[in-house]
């Protein structure tokens, strides 16, 4: 099950950037891609910002730029951990 959503678009050099970097903390199934192409209300929201990290568990955010580290602190906020 997710723990948080990737928003991005296709074609976009930030968002392939910052999946990298979630995939260094996150297992793939951790991570629910939402391009924002698909959604209106996403679209006008996070036009500007992508890609974003969403905490499912939280509803907080992250948004770019963002490290590894930015990462394990942002998931660490609801508790998980990887070795679950």
């Amino acid at each position: 099950m997710a723990r948080v959503v990737l928003y991005h678009t296709d074609g976009c050099h930030l968002c392939e950037q910052a999946h990298d970097l979630a995939v260094t903390v996150l297992a793939l199934d951790d991570i629910h891609h939402q391009d924002i192409l698909d959604d209106e209300r996403l679209m006008a929201q996070f036009q500007t910002s992508i890609p974003v990290l969403k905490n499912i568990k939280t509803g907080k955010l992250l948004n770019w730029p963002f490290t590894q580290q930015q990462i394990q602190e942002f998931i660490q906020e609801d508790g998980f951990n990887k070795n679950c």
